[in-house]
C-alpha cells in the first residue's frame, strides 16, 4: 500500500513539488525506499485529517493495484445509529455512554469493545480540530463478518482531546469494520466530509439521525460526480 510522490500529489490535487515541500516544512510521513520516497496510506490519511489538506476520497478505492468495493459513509452512519447526548467527564466515562445503546453484532461484547476503544486511544486519539474526533487510521476495531458501523456521538459537554487547534471535542465518530481497509475507505470519506465547513455548520446544529445520513449521502453523491467528471477528462 505503498503510495509514490506523483499519486500522492494526484490524491492531493497539488505538484509534486509541493508534495516535496511538505515533506520538508510539514513533516508529511515518508519513507525512503532504495533512495526513493513512498508513503504509506494510513499515515497520509492521519497527517490530511490532522493538518485540514484536502485530498480524494478514492485513496482507498484500491489494493495492490485491484479495485475494490466501495464503502458508503452514508449507509455505514445508517446502521451505526446516533447517540445524541452523550455524558462523561473523561474519555472512559464518554466511552462508556456513547456504546451503552449501541446494538452490537454477535460476539462483541460492549466491555470488550469499550476495552479496544481506550486502549486505541491511548495509542493516539484523532482529535482533528472544529470540535471532531475521528477513530485512528491506525488503530482499526475490526470484526470480520460484520457490516461496518460509524456510530455519531454528540457530547453533553465538550471534551478536551488534544486537537491541534486547542478546541474541545463535542462531536465523536466511533467505527466497527470487517476489514482493515474498509476501515480506512470510512474514514478517507469522512475526513473529506469534515473538510466542508457547510457541513461542520450542519453538525454543530446537532441534527437528528435522519438528517444526518442524508447529508451525508449528498455529500457522497457529489463526492462521486467529481471523481466520475475527472475521470472522464483524464480519458480525454
Amino acid at each position: 500500500m505503498q503510495l509514490t510522490v506523483r499519486q500522492v500529489a494526484d490524491l492531493f490535487g497539488v505538484t509534486e513539488s509541493t508534495v516535496a515541500r511538505w515533506i520538508r516544512d510539514d513533516n508529511l510521513p515518508v519513507h525512503d525506499l532504495k533512495s526513493q520516497y513512498r508513503f504509506d496510506r494510513a499515515e497520509l490519511l492521519e497527517w490530511a485529517a490532522t493538518t485540514h489538506r484536502r485530498f480524494s476520497p478514492a485513496i482507498f478505492d484500491e489494493i495492490n493495484g485491484d479495485c475494490v468495493a466501495e464503502v458508503r459513509l452514508a449507509d455505514a452512519i445508517e446502521r451505526g445509529g446516533l447517540a445524541a447526548c452523550v455524558a462523561g467527564g473523561d474519555r472512559y466515562e464518554v466511552f462508556r455512554a456513547a456504546i451503552a445503546d449501541w446494538p452490537l453484532p454477535e460476539p462483541c461484547s460492549r466491555h470488550e469493545l469499550l476495552d479496544l476503544f481506550l486502549a486505541r486511544e491511548k495509542s493516539g486519539g484523532t482529535a482533528i480540530g472544529y470540535g471532531i474526533a475521528v477513530p485512528h487510521p491506525r488503530y482499526p476495531v475490526v470484526l470480520p463478518g460484520s457490516p461496518s458501523m460509524m456510530r455519531v456521538c454528540f457530547l453533553e459537554r465538550p471534551l478536551p482531546m488534544g486537537g491541534r487547534d486547542g478546541q474541545p471535542v463535542d462531536a465523536l465518530f466511533l467505527t466497527i469494520s470487517p476489514t482493515v481497509h474498509e476501515h480506512l475507505q470510512l474514514l478517507a470519506r469522512l475526513a473529506c466530509v469534515v473538510k466542508s465547513d457547510a457541513f461542520r455548520s450542519f453538525l454543530k446544529s446537532r441534527p437528528d439521525h435522519g438528517r444526518i445520513v442524508e447529508e451525508v449521502r449528498r455529500v457522497e453523491q457529489a463526492f462521486h460526480e467529481h471523481r466520475d467528471e475527472h475521470r472522464e477528462l483524464s480519458c480525454g
